[in-house]
């Protein structure tokens, strides 16, 4: 089968019309009728049969579609880039965060970066730092954004900002004009754990484990976001990082660092050895600029 086959058959696949796949495929009728046809012909089998004017799979085809399908979407970059160049573009510029960053930091930074490069095209995804790393060694992505050192070999790790790590509140938990909160004073408190721990909530578990009597943790989920919206919820108090924190007090929740503090870094992660384009090195700078814009205000 040639890639022409594979386009005009998963074109069928989903419209279940000749003249619709042509219109699709930006292709005449005729075009389309023909390439069907030469396909039936190499496999040896029909494909559609035409039921009620439209075209019905055979159960050939779906057998096929399953294999048909990854191979159609795996076309789906090469044909972006295709057209990138083709317009004389820039190749898009891929960057991975972790969720926490995706909230604020990244949309506000790409936003800038926009007006600065506008024949730049962005790719965005949020990912676990694991995934990350597993997508900058595939040449996935260009750039990774997280707060943890994933310590790899192949992985530069470049610290744009550091904050730290704060207690998340319902309004009026805190005192007023208070600066911090020591960890003595969430003994016995009701707060939301985390089900995935990562590094920054493992830091702090043997300390909390050792308070007396210990947090009660009655509710865990799997992100900082829905940590904080559980403290909005009225279910208890979260320790979460600063840019998390920075959202929520935007919302209304008292937040505060922890004493003693406990730093957090925000990591530029890239491949070793990878050319960095023009658009990448100012999209670090606004990065950098925002966050320490949006940590600021986690300072007190």
């Amino acid at each position: 089968m040639r890639l022409r086959h594979i386009e005009v058959i998963q074109a069928i696949l989903q419209t279940g019309r000749l003249g619709t796949a042509a219109e699709w495929l930006q292709l005449t009728v005729s075009d389309v009728d023909a390439t069907l046809k030469d396909a039936e012909r190499q496999l040896g089998f029909m494909l559609f049969a035409s039921v009620r004017g439209r075209l019905q799979a055979t159960r050939e085809a779906l057998e096929l579609q399953s294999a048909i399908a990854p191979l159609y979407e795996a076309l789906e970059p090469v044909q972006r880039l295709a057209s990138s160049l083709k317009n004389h573009h820039a190749p898009p510029l891929r960057t991975l965060c972790i969720p926490p960053l995706a909230n604020q930091l990244l949309p506000q930074s790409i936003a800038a970066l926009r007006r600065r490069f506008q024949d730049t095209p962005c790719n965005l995804s949020s990912q676990a730092t694991r995934d990350i790393v597993k997508s900058l060694l595939l040449g996935e992505a260009d750039l990774g954004l997280s707060l943890h050192d994933p310590e790899h070999p192949q992985i530069s790790s470049t610290v744009l900002a550091q904050g730290k790590l704060q207690l998340l509140a319902p309004h009026g938990w805190l005192k007023p004009r208070q600066k911090y909160s020591a960890l003595q004073e969430l003994a016995g408190q009701s707060m939301i754990g985390l089900e995935d721990q990562d590094p920054l909530s493992l830091l702090l578990a043997s300390k909390l484990q050792a308070l007396r009597p210990p947090p009660v943790v009655q509710t865990r989920v799997q992100t900082y976001q829905m940590m904080r919206s559980m403290v909005e919820a009225g279910e208890g108090l979260a320790i979460v990082d600063p840019f998390t924190a920075s959202g929520g007090r935007e919302s209304g929740l008292d937040t505060c660092p922890l004493s003693p503090p406990v730093m957090v870094n925000l990591y530029a992660l890239t491949l070793k050895g990878s050319t960095a384009p023009a658009a990448l090195n100012a999209l670090l700078e606004i990065i950098t600029q925002k966050a320490e814009g949006l940590l600021a205000a986690t300072v007190s």
